[in-house]
């Protein structure tokens, strides 16, 4: 072979390497694209409790907080970013999935930047609800504030992308809500003053006309594409357990009554979103409940996916360790994906997980319909 012919020998490789190494590259840009424009999502937008909080209430006085070890141990670098849990929310699996970000950041954090902002972030704060009683009790941020928030957040991405690209962001963002479980756990059955003025259905039905009013609200400032998280069982939450049963050391089986209630307000629930998802639906609405009750009754009373302790949180005794009584002198059990709950509250990040892929299918109909 003479030295011209090894020559185009080698440049016909260095051709076809670089077609080859080129291909690879607009085949990964060309997933991406399929991926957003298949589920048609351009940002994550959060609202709601502990449960969706990524740490907006390391930014405002209150004491429940989750910003300090050992909160964060299984998160990227055993960061305490604010989240109530050892790593990840269901909110964070959500955004991963639809291949917008890899989690949600807190949008009180003043370090975020425009691509943190136009992709999505979370309003939630530890400790809100929708009574509005109960964000007052741990001077957090209410629903309303949430919104109001949010108002705040387009005005931002107006000034900085201008109102055409804002507008596409809002209508084709997913909204998520998750809350109420602080209006009964903390507020209702703890605190006497709302047992003075409302009896039991009574109460469940001003909770939900205050989570519809909020809806509405969400709807009216361009939410289409909404997903709503129900109640857990609240009488298997380890806290419930510590402080309602007559005797908790020793028995630590669910309280039927309070997990009863979530189910009355579940089913109410879904009722009321297909209502709204019906009566919206010409508009573009794609409404879902997130049914979060029963993977964790599959775990904890059904003892599926192996989990070595499902009444007791990781952190302490697990009795009744949250926030700062969970805190860096607390004793944690050696494995966390082995543990339901983080603290006495707080699901841990594999038990989020879990409770991702259960509701996977509502959102991929809900996306992609």
């Amino acid at each position: 072979m003479t030295t011209t012919t090894i020559a185009r020998f080698n440049s016909l490789n260095l051709i076809i390497f670089l077609l080859v190494v080129d291909s690879i590259f607009i085949s990964d840009a060309q997933q991406q694209n399929l991926v957003k424009k298949h589920h048609k999502v351009s940002a994550v937008l959060v609202f709601g409790d502990s449960t969706s909080d990524p740490g907006n209430n390391n930014f405002i006085l209150t004491p429940f907080k989750g910003n300090f070890p050992p909160y964060g141990k299984d998160f990227a670098n055993q960061i305490p970013t604010g989240r109530f849990s050892n790593g990840l929310l269901a909110s964070d699996f959500i955004a991963r999935h639809l291949g917008v970000k890899d989690n949600v950041p807190a949008y009180l954090d003043p370090s975020l930047t425009i691509h943190d902002l136009t992709t999505g972030v979370s309003f939630a704060s530890a400790g809100s609800g929708y009574d509005p009683l109960t964000p007052t009790i741990s001077n957090v941020l209410s629903l309303p504030q949430q919104l109001e928030y949010f108002k705040e957040y387009k005005a931002r991405l107006t000034a900085e992308i201008g109102k055409k690209k804002t507008k596409e962001i809002i209508k084709n963002a997913l909204y998520l809500v998750s809350a109420g479980t602080n209006d009964f756990v903390v507020n209702y059955f703890t605190l006497p003053f709302r047992r003075h003025e409302y009896s039991l259905p009574s109460y469940i039905s001003f909770i939900m006309k205050r989570q519809l009013d909020f809806m509405q609200a969400l709807w009216d400032e361009g939410a289409r594409k909404i997903g709503v998280a129900g109640l857990p069982p609240m009488g298997c939450l380890p806290i419930v357990i510590t402080l309602f049963s007559k005797n908790a050391i020793r028995d630590r089986g669910c309280i039927d009554f309070f997990s009863s209630v979530s189910r009355t307000y579940n089913s109410m629930l879904q009722t009321q979103l297909n209502l709204m998802h019906f009566n919206h639906a010409h508009e573009g609405a794609r409404i879902g409940y997130f049914d979060i009750y029963s993977p964790l009754l599959d775990v904890i009373v059904g003892h599926k996916y192996g989990f070595k302790e499902v009444r007791l949180g990781c952190c302490g005794t697990g009795l009744l360790e949250a926030t700062f009584l969970c805190n860096p002198n607390s004793k944690i059990c050696s494995d966390a994906s082995k543990y339901a709950f983080w603290d006495s509250i707080h699901p841990t990040q594999e038990m989020y997980k879990i409770c991702f892929k259960a509701l996977q299918p509502t959102l991929d109909h809900m996306i992609n319909d």
